[in-house]
């Protein structure tokens, strides 16, 4: 993804700069073009996507609150690389949210919230196979909003956004050679809470996690 050299054609956009130079890094970052552990160098960037080195430190500061980037005193900006032992740590907690997520849907759903989610589940379903990374993980992250919305737990959701954010590294290339297996997953997901097997929902949850990061429970 490129931007325009001269920033003042950025205004028909009707987006400030740097949301635009945080979309490109991230699309970079999670389509694999910029691997876990490469450096992020400010005046490269620049040069690359057109733009001052202002907008590039304020993106890169942004992705570093969301857990995508690392920045070190003297060393700079790089993407965030976890250990063997982060990524099960992050693995199990977001397992278990997502599993406490899910059953609180299955218990408090109504007819309206399960049409909505059962569109996205069609739509994504039928994107399933698509080479278009970023709309899948747009997709993706749709669905585990709209479950949450169901589950409607304002406390549960602002630690799962957080979790999501710093887990996505994790997840994203992995998910590049799961699109359909992910979609059934949803699906089965989706089918318990309409039943309001709350027990089901969770257990299908917390596995479609373990799924996702190819680890065993």
């Amino acid at each position: 993804m490129n931007l325009p050299r001269k920033e003042a054609s950025l205004g028909a956009s009707h987006s400030p700069l740097t949301t635009l130079v945080v979309e490109a890094l991230r699309e970079r970052i999670m389509g694999g073009a910029i691997s876990p552990g490469e450096r992020l160098v400010e005046s490269r960037l620049s040069d690359e996507l057109g733009v001052s080195r202002m907008p590039v430190r304020e993106a890169l500061r942004q992705l570093a609150a969301e857990g995508l980037v690392t920045i070190e005193p003297r060393r700079g900006a790089s993407v965030t690389a976890f250990s063997p032992e982060q990524v099960r740590e992050l693995v199990e907690v977001r397992a278990t949210l997502e599993g406490l997520n899910a059953k609180l849907a299955a218990q408090r759903h109504d007819e309206k919230q399960i049409a909505a989610m059962e569109s996205i589940l069609a739509e994504g379903t039928r994107m399933a196979t698509s080479d278009d990374q970023a709309a899948l993980l747009e997709m993706n992250q749709r669905f585990h909003d709209a479950l949450g919305s169901i589950a409607a737990n304002s406390v549960l959701q602002e630690l799962m956004r957080s979790l999501r954010d710093r887990t996505a590294l994790i997840f994203a290339p992995l998910n590049r050679t799961r699109g359909q297996q992910n979609w059934d997953e949803h699906a089965a997901i989706l089918r318990a809470v309409i039943k309001g097997d709350a027990e089901l929902a969770s257990l299908l949850a917390m596995r479609h996690v373990y799924n996702a990061a190819q680890m065993e429970p």
